[in-house]
């Protein structure tokens, strides 16, 4: 009998597949969430971060949000494209630098998103609400470690 090619002897024992379904049941429910908005899991955390930095007196670029979200650079660049033309996003020349542009959330946006981050953080709640709290706070933490590890922006 040959060496099996995997490290794990069930697939319920292996993280990355335990990650990969969590994710996508996450992402699944996001997607049913938002689609009667008409916007994608990744434009709702692009304005979602606006809101953020915009309630923390701090100006976006484009790299600025990829930065944070962690989006590859083409999707930020559609998604604003798709924001801007539905009116929820405004782009202004930087005032310092000339190659970026600040991303503003518009008065429409701020109104869609403020909705759609109460959505949006039930469902967040209702996944973890089967973990008690101290576990909750263990798996942030764990999620932090893997991000500041693994993102090359922190290296």
């Amino acid at each position: 009998m040959s060496e099996s090619a995997f490290l794990f002897k069930k697939p319920k024992e292996s993280p990355g597949l335990l990650l990969w379904q969590v994710t996508t049941l996450w992402q699944r429910t996001n997607k049913k969430t938002l689609e009667p908005y008409n916007i994608t899991h990744p434009q709702f955390t692009i304005m979602a971060i606006l809101l953020w930095f915009e309630e923390n007196y701090k100006d976006a670029t484009q790299a600025t949000l990829a930065d944070f979200s962690k989006l590859d650079k083409m999707t930020i660049s559609q998604s604003l494209k798709f924001l801007s033309s539905k009116n929820y996003i405004k782009r202004r020349e930087h005032p310092l630098d000339t190659r970026a542009k600040l991303v503003n959330l518009t008065v429409e946006g701020k109104r869609l998103i403020t909705q759609l981050v109460s959505l949006i953080e039930a469902i967040d709640y209702e996944f973890l609400c089967t973990i008690n709290q101290d576990d909750q706070s263990q798996f942030i933490e764990i999620l932090h470690k893997i991000i500041e590890e693994k993102d090359p922006i922190n290296r």
